[in-house]
């Protein structure tokens, strides 16, 4: 079974200076938590090698890292960007359902550029910034979320070094 643990790391520079309350933080660990999770949460600011760093050090501790912000079109959303360096692969089909999800409330859902992917074994999720725009969007992914989870975990049913791309291998190898 895959650990229940998971991070969420808030990408915003007025959270980080301590002048906004983090509350798209403290809904997606509550939600996280009603889902049985146990939650770690860190703040950064709208930084690319801060966020990368952080998404890197909790994909190192955690199966699951939720960030929240970062994912509009203003210059400062540099969420998406910091993530992309990080993934190993992208999940793009879990982006376009949490998108799908949030237009059947708003139109503006089509605008957040959040990524969904994998780095390492953490599936690793950029949600919007807003409280009730990041359950939406995290809601979407909650019926596939613990088959993800558990896929990423292991054990695998096929040769590790062939899937990463050594065909030179024999079978078996």
């Amino acid at each position: 079974m895959t650990r229940r643990s998971a991070l969420v790391l808030t990408v915003s520079d007025r959270v980080a200076a301590g002048t906004r309350d983090d509350a798209s933080g403290e809904a997606l660990t509550a939600r996280l938590t009603g889902l049985g999770f146990e939650v770690e949460r860190r703040v950064v600011p709208d930084d690319v090698p801060a966020i990368a760093e952080a998404i890197r050090a909790a994909a190192a501790e955690h199966p699951l890292v939720v960030t929240t912000g970062g994912t509009g079109l203003t210059p400062r959303d540099v969420t998406p960007q910091a993530t992309a360096t990080v993934l190993d692969y992208e999940v793009p089909g879990i982006a376009e359902s949490m998108r799908a999800e949030g237009r059947k409330s708003t139109p503006m859902a089509a605008l957040s550029r959040g990524l969904v992917g994998v780095a390492g074994r953490a599936l690793v999720v950029n949600l919007p910034g807003s409280p009730k725009g990041s359950i939406e969007s995290l809601d979407a992914v909650v019926p596939i979320l613990d088959h993800a989870l558990e896929t990423l975990s292991g054990p695998f049913d096929h040769d590790i070094e062939r899937a990463a791309g050594r065909r030179d291998l024999p079978p078996g190898a």
